[in-house]
């Protein structure tokens, strides 16, 4: 490892599974102190105990604002600043509900966390940072927040805001050497893409996530499928001295999903136009 990350201190949301897990462990590894941030004690702790001294769990609910501002609080206290926040946290909401049936009965919940915690992260990070020389705020956004679709109307709504959130304060914020960059992860394999209901053996479960693989991969140019450690590598980066000249944008890591269509149309409608000029 290069260390890119030496005597840097981060916090990093929804840190006990998933890309946050990922993204906490490479950050440990390229010499960063790391807070992280979850409701999940169980997990968080386990964590912070696996990875040493440099890593610490604080218990947070992302949704509420007292908890996010002592959550920062508590990094600059425990590790003496901060430089970089990752707010990773987020919910899909009801995932099979279309518009007129969506009862919004989970709006606050998603909101709260999705888009509520990013906001009031990253003014509590960005007025430190704005005291002590600069620092990163990364925001995880989604594809889905980019291309519309139908269902999970809210998830979409707030990963939008996120995406135009991040592009406001990264111009209100420049002037303190503050770079915000919001991210758009596509098909990564997380528990919160695994589809498997709970309580299924590990074999269903291994069956579900190969079956909507497959789903997943239609609409996706590169058929490899997307993993934690890649959004961590991306986070890595646009963290480190080497995207000094980065902010204000949204970076797809999706397969190159947000780029297009993969399906060759025109061919289909050759295809089409064969067989009704042969019929």
């Amino acid at each position: 490892m290069a260390q890119e990350l030496a005597g840097k201190v981060a916090i990093i949301t929804g840190g006990a599974s998933g890309i946050g897990r990922a993204t906490v462990a490479l950050f440990i590894a390229e010499g960063a102190s790391v807070v992280i941030a979850d409701i999940d004690v169980a997990r968080g702790e386990a964590l912070a105990a696996e990875l040493g001294e440099r890593a610490v769990f604080c218990r947070t609910d992302v949704a509420s604002r007292e908890d996010m501002r002592a959550l920062v609080d508590f990094a600059i206290s425990h590790f003496g600043g901060l430089h970089v926040l990752f707010n990773n946290a987020g919910v899909s909401g009801a995932m099979h509900a279309r518009f007129l049936d969506d009862d919004f009965a989970d709006f606050e919940r998603v909101v709260g966390i999705n888009l509520l915690s990013v906001i009031i992260g990253s003014q509590a990070a960005g007025r430190h940072m704005a005291k002590h020389g600069g620092g990163v705020i990364i925001n995880n956004a989604s594809i889905a927040g980019v291309l519309p679709g139908q269902a999970l109307n809210t998830y979409r709504a707030t990963k939008a805001a996120v995406i135009h959130l991040s592009k406001s304060i990264a111009i209100d914020l420049a002037e303190y050497n503050i770079r915000v960059i919001a991210l758009a992860p596509g098909h990564i394999r997380t528990p919160l893409t695994s589809f498997a209901p709970p309580g299924v053996s590990p074999e269903t479960a291994a069956r579900v996530q190969q079956e909507v693989g497959a789903a997943f991969d239609v609409n996706q140019p590169l058929k490899r499928a997307g993993r934690p450690e890649d959004v961590a590598q991306t986070v890595l980066f646009l963290a480190s001295d080497r995207a000094a000249q980065i902010t204000g944008v949204v970076l797809p890591v999706d397969g190159g999903i947000t780029a297009g269509d993969p399906v060759n149309h025109l061919q289909e409608i050759m295809a089409a136009r064969a067989r009704a000029l042969a019929g």
